[in-house]
């Protein structure tokens, strides 16, 4: 019945050579990899128009010069990561820069700026959306959170789980239908105020006056406007995604995704400054311009519904941009390693689920208050937006060729710009909630540190030293037949002190290891053949990534073929962690195929543990 409903659900496994299939267009990935940025301009104007006009003073007229600010801005970042995409076609972003170019402590103060940044985007886009729902419809106010909480994980992570290509075939719709939505209300927006009488800007709209107090002001407005940058960093992040070449159809994809923003992001800051729009308890900004223009008829709420859906799919940004980040983290030693295995949908499933279940937290943390999380947004993205940079500087240096210079150039002129904002973020945003992502990266330095510690010292102990190889070991034969089959997943201590005592227990023993590709079951059988234990090795090719099931079918279909007096015994190696939390890092394979196994009848399973001393 649950796998019944996990089929339902999730969707028959892929097999591996599907993954050509799950690459993306450009078309696709603009609204994949673009709906968190282009979504931003939903509430990125607005929040430098709350800063500015909720204030005792005037200064609600620099609201221009600051997102003529943030559009410069938008323009260097934007050409630095095109040249990051184009460094890095593996993926990873500013990690994989920083972890090649700067070192270990730049490389995870990035991932751990990225991990803040994308659990804070879904948990943003999530409230934003239902924020936008809420203003069409305040009945629902009461029931905000649990909305937000559907929408996570009822949607949002289930179609995740469905795949890349379900995900981006689900999610182009919305996106492209809020695009056009915008494009006609600023096309709109843009007649009414050129034809009208009245003036283009009102005065109101521009008056203000100068002070040191209203400097602070500004420069907060600015932080809080940075937020409509977050998103512009995904696209390097998952370059391997697109269908080949990669690196150009990822920088196409980038031009277009910041021309876009751009355009959308200034027209709506134009259209507040012409309305006048001031802050509104449960009414978004937007909505007061869409009903400024269109009034409340069809129009109006085709932008807020709209508006709602692509706020929501903004999520889906950190849903393709995080778990694959995660996946190299893991890869190098520094998230727990099932984080970089491949789901039965040929995405990164443990990561998926990972990143909702944070975002929920932080949902039901902050009562899904857009304007609280967004506090803390933004900060993150831009630290890594600065180290990416300053890698790329030494990466062109590196690299050399007769344009690096002007290459690094351009890098080193977006690390200075985009570490004066995180100064700038990292000031005006300390006591409104940016204190809590600059404690945050710390930990999670730390934990990225203690994991891979944890790792190193296993590797230490579970290495297969010279000594141990060819071990002669007596077989210990028993009345009548005992078939011991011993799963493996490499070569290692622990497989030699299983296989010690199960060759005292049988002269019939069976290494049995589950392959996921060719590739990796082929060094798995030359690492083997160097060893040679004495034991026969058989490979069982699984291209749905599935490792539980093959082992129980073998085991079911051997059960079968045995005597009636014969016997089959599974012994599963198993390291016990000297840490409780060090359990965490690990899957539970072993776990669960002992609790299955033991169902099978005639089949003894037992447990051989490997005590780690570190």
């Amino acid at each position: 019945m649950m796998r019944l409903l996990r089929r339902l659900l999730i969707g028959k496994p892929l097999h591996n050579q599907e993954m050509a299939h799950e690459k993306l267009s450009k078309l696709k990935a603009l609204a994949i990899f673009s709906s968190d940025a282009l979504s931003s301009v939903a509430y990125g104007p607005e929040q430098i128009m709350i800063i500015l006009a909720a204030s005792q003073v005037m200064a609600y007229g620099y609201l221009w010069p600051v997102a003529l600010a943030i559009l410069v801005l938008l323009f260097i970042v934007t050409i630095s990561y095109v040249q990051v995409g184009k460094a890095n076609p593996g993926g990873g972003g500013s990690y994989s820069v920083a972890i090649h170019n700067l070192g270990e402590f730049p490389a995870l103060t990035a991932a751990a700026a990225l991990f803040a940044d994308y659990t804070l985007t879904v948990a943003v886009s999530v409230s934003a959306g239902t924020a936008a729902l809420m203003s069409a419809f305040p009945e629902l106010l009461p029931y905000e959170v649990p909305i937000d909480l559907i929408i996570l994980f009822g949607i949002l992570m289930l179609i995740n789980l469905r795949g890349i290509r379900e995900s981006s075939t689900t999610f182009v719709f919305p996106t492209y239908c809020f695009v056009f939505g915008i494009f006609a209300l600023l096309l709109a927006g843009f007649y009414q105020a050129l034809t009208q009488q009245a003036p283009v800007i009102p005065a109101e709209s521009l008056s203000k006056q100068w002070d040191w107090t209203i400097s602070f002001l500004i420069l907060r407005a600015f932080a809080n406007g940075c937020s409509s940058m977050t998103g512009v960093e995904a696209i390097s992040n998952g370059v391997p995604m697109f269908k080949a070449p990669a690196p150009r159809n990822a920088t196409i994809t980038t031009m277009w995704m910041s021309g876009i923003l751009g355009f959308m992001f200034i027209g709506i800051s134009f259209l507040i400054m012409h309305f006048h729009i001031l802050p509104q308890d449960g009414v978004t900004a937007l909505s007061q311009v869409a009903e400024d223009i269109f009034g409340r008829n069809w129009l109006y709420y085709y932008i807020q519904f709209t508006t709602m859906g692509v706020l929501y799919l903004a999520a889906n940004t950190s849903f393709n941009g995080l778990p694959p980040l995660l996946s190299i983290l893991a890869r190098d030693g520094y998230m727990p390693r099932y984080l970089g295995a491949r789901g039965e949908r040929l995405n990164f499933s443990n990561g998926i689920i990972l990143l909702s279940v944070v975002a929920g937290i932080l949902i039901v943390a902050f009562n899904g208050n857009t304007e609280h999380l967004i506090s803390l947004y933004a900060i993150g993205v831009f630290i890594s937006f600065t180290i990416a940079q300053t890698g790329m500087v030494v990466h062109w240096k590196r690299e050399g060729g007769h344009y690096w210079l002007p290459r690094a150039g351009i890098n080193a002129i977006g690390a200075v710009v985009t570490g004066i904002v995180v100064l700038i973020i990292g000031i005006t945003k300390f006591f409104y909630g940016a204190w809590i992502v600059l404690i945050f990266i710390p930990l999670m330095i730390t934990m990225f540190k203690k994991i891979r510690k944890h790792y190193d010292d296993m590797a230490d102990q579970l290495h297969l030293p010279m000594e141990e190889l060819n071990p002669a070991i007596a077989a210990k034969i028993f009345p009548g037949k005992n078939i011991v089959i011993v799963p493996i997943a490499s070569p290692t201590s622990v497989v030699a002190h299983t296989l010690k005592y199960a060759k005292s227990i049988s002269e019939e023993v069976i290494a049995l290891h589950i392959a996921t590709d060719e590739e990796t079951g082929q060094k798995i059988q030359e690492k083997w053949h160097n060893w040679n234990p004495g034991v026969q090795l058989i490979t069982l090719y699984s291209p749905y990534r599935l490792v539980i099931q093959p082992l129980i079918d073998y085991v079911s279909e051997l059960a079968e073929k045995k005597g009636p007096n014969d016997y089959i015994t599974v012994l599963i190696p198993e390291f016990e962690t000297r840490k409780w939390w060090h359990r965490l890092l690990h899957n539970q394979t072993g776990w669960i195929l002992r609790t299955l196994l033991i169902l099978k009848e005639n089949v003894i399973v037992t447990t051989i543990p490997f005590h780690l001393t570190k």
